[in-house]
C-alpha cells in the first residue's frame, strides 16, 4: 500500500459518498466531476486493497470494512478541520461554510435577514441556508444545523430550544365585513377556513377559551395549502381565516391588513427547535451562527420562552 494515496481529499470524497449514497449527488456538492469522485474512491480502495462500496445501478452501499473505515475518517477528518478553526481563530476571523436547513415560510421572513446580519460581522463565513419543511437526514445531507417548528422525535442529533411559536385566528377586514367576524367556536363553521394540509390534525382545531375550557372542532374551506406563505397571501386576499403564527402576519396585523379574531380563545403554541450534528456544534463557524440564530430568534414576534 501507497500510503501517499490515501489523501483528505479523497476521504472526504469517500465520506460522503457513504452518507449521500450517490455519486452525483456529492460531484456536485463538492464542485467536482462525476468521474473526479470516481477516481477518489478507486485510487482509495487501490492504497487500500480492500473494497469499500458495493455499487448497483441504483445504490451505493457500504461493505462491512468500508463501514469500519468510514467511522475512521469522520474522526479523523473532524480533527483535521477543528484544528485548521483552532489555528485560524487564533490568528484570524473565523472562515468557511455553514450549512443549514430552514423551515421554510420561517426563513423567508426572518432567518434570510438574520444570516444577512450575521455575515455581515462574520464577513469570511459563507452560509448555505435550504428551505425546506420536509424532515432530512442532517448527516446525509451536509447539513450543521436545522431549524424546525413542530414537535421533534428522539434524534441522535444535539436539540436547543429556541422558544414556543404563538398563534392566534386572522382574517382580513374585508372578508369579515361581507361574512362577519366569529365570536365562539360555533362560529367558525360558517366560515371559510383556509387550511395547510400538511400540518398534522389540520381538519380539526383545539383550543382553549377564557376559563381554560377546552374546544375541538372542525375547520375546513374551499382552500387548502401546503406551504406558509401561500396562507398569508389567501388571508390578505380576503379568502377566508385561519390559525396562524403570530411572526408569519405580525407586519400585516400592525398595517391594518389583517385583524385578530376570537381574542379571548388561545390556540396551543409549538415548539421551535434547532437541531445540530453534535460533532460539528464545536466547530467555531457553527458555534457563532448557533448562538447568534437563537438570540435573535427569541426576539421574534410571538416568540416566547418554554
Amino acid at each position: 500500500m501507497d500510503k501517499s494515496d490515501i489523501t483528505l481529499e479523497r476521504m472526504r470524497s469517500f465520506v460522503r459518498v457513504a452518507e449521500r449514497g450517490s455519486l452525483s449527488a456529492v460531484a456536485r456538492e463538492l464542485g467536482l466531476g462525476q468521474s473526479t469522485v470516481t477516481r477518489h474512491l478507486s485510487e482509495l480502495e487501490q492504497a487500500l486493497g480492500i473494497a469499500l462500496l458495493s455499487r448497483t445501478t441504483r445504490r451505493v452501499a457500504l461493505t462491512e470494512e468500508g463501514a469500519s473505515y468510514y467511522r475512521n475518517c469522520l474522526a479523523i477528518l473532524r480533527q483535521v478541520e477543528q484544528a485548521s478553526d483552532e489555528a485560524r481563530s487564533s490568528r484570524d476571523a473565523p472562515a468557511g461554510t455553514v450549512r443549514i436547513s430552514c423551515t421554510a415560510s420561517f426563513g423567508v421572513l426572518h432567518v434570510t435577514r438574520l444570516i444577512f446580519a450575521f455575515q455581515d460581522r462574520h464577513p469570511q463565513i459563507e452560509v448555505d441556508l435550504s428551505l425546506s419543511d420536509e424532515r432530512i437526514d442532517l448527516v446525509r445531507e451536509g447539513v450543521d444545523i436545522a431549524i424546525r417548528l413542530a414537535p421533534l422525535a428522539d434524534s441522535n442529533m444535539k436539540l436547543r430550544s429556541l422558544g414556543r411559536s404563538h398563534r392566534l385566528f386572522v382574517a382580513a377586514p374585508h372578508y369579515l365585513a361581507r361574512h362577519g367576524t366569529p365570536t365562539s367556536p360555533d362560529d367558525l363553521a360558517g366560515h371559510q377556513g383556509i387550511r395547510m394540509t400538511n400540518v398534522a390534525g389540520s381538519a380539526m382545531l383545539a383550543f382553549t377559551g377564557k376559563a381554560g375550557e377546552s374546544y375541538t372542532v372542525p375547520f375546513d374551506g374551499r382552500l387548502r395549502v401546503d406551504h406558509g406563505l401561500a396562507v398569508r397571501e389567501a388571508l390578505l386576499a380576503g379568502r377566508g381565516i385561519a390559525p396562524t403564527h403570530r411572526w408569519l402576519v405580525d407586519d400585516l396585523l400592525a398595517s391594518g391588513q389583517l385583524e385578530p379574531i376570537m381574542t379571548g380563545y388561545a390556540l396551543p403554541s409549538v415548539p421551535l427547535s434547532m437541531l445540530i450534528v453534535p460533532e460539528r456544534a464545536t466547530v467555531a463557524r457553527v458555534r457563532l451562527l448557533i448562538d447568534f440564530l437563537a438570540a435573535k430568534i427569541a426576539t421574534l414576534p410571538g416568540m416566547a420562552a418554554n
